[in-house]
């Protein structure tokens, strides 16, 4: 398993200091970016590949909670505080763990490898094999572009590869992780390649795919 990317954002610069040094004491974790203000943590998740971020809940800038709201579940969260009262509001988010402060090693410890699970859960589910052109392929879920019903087969498309398969788009539906959304009887689409979206169609990569007027209500419920 590959190091999981940490970000840190405390507006207390001993707690950041802190959690520093815990993190390059944990062999599978890389610290990538700390700050004290929520607003830059923001523009670094934009630009920049990270997995877990180590947030405080009671920031001045933006709250934790609220900084949750705005990035969503693309990243796992780690939840500090000093303050307990905040923990049940935590909890209605997708967090891993949730630190009271102050913060033990012994106890950081046990978080981190809560994220390593996680993480390690996530890499299993998120591939599948297929067989094509007399082959078996293995596909990453995140290579995915879309998946077209051609008959009795389908097309799964990758950024540089297509793969024949003989199967259905049910069937396919019931392998894809919640990042794939069925947008007309013939498509489902990778929810993270989207570019562009019309009344009547969407763009993924180059890709123009034909939104159904029965499939777009739920395309937008799901892009919320």
């Amino acid at each position: 398993m590959n190091k999981i990317k940490c970000i840190i954002v405390d507006d207390e610069p001993l707690a950041i200091s802190l959690l520093e040094q815990y993190v390059q004491k944990i062999p599978f974790l890389e610290l990538v970016f700390s700050t004290e203000n929520p607003i830059e943590a923001l523009e670094y998740i934009q630009n920049n590949d990270s997995d877990l971020i180590f947030l405080d809940i009671q920031m001045p800038e933006l709250t934790g909670i609220n900084f949750m709201k705005i990035v969503g579940s693309k990243q796992k969260y780690i939840l500090t505080t000093a303050y307990s009262e905040y923990a049940l509001e935590g909890y209605e988010h997708n967090i891993v763990d949730y630190l009271l402060k102050p913060i033990s090693f012994e106890r950081f410890q046990k978080s981190a490898l809560k994220a390593q699970e996680r993480f390690s859960f996530q890499e299993e589910e998120s591939h599948f094999f297929v067989k094509s052109s007399g082959q078996q392929h293995r596909i990453n879920f995140n290579e995915i572009l879309y998946i077209e019903s051609i008959k009795d087969y389908v097309n799964i498309r990758t950024a540089g590869e297509e793969y024949i398969v003989l199967d259905t788009l049910k069937s396919m539906e019931n392998q894809l992780s919640d990042k794939f959304v069925r947008i007309h009887k013939s498509f489902i689409i990778n929810l993270d390649k989207i570019k562009s979206i019309g009344a009547k169609k969407l763009v993924l990569s180059e890709q123009e795919i034909p939104i159904g007027d029965s499939y777009k209500s739920n395309l937008l419920e799901r892009l919320k």
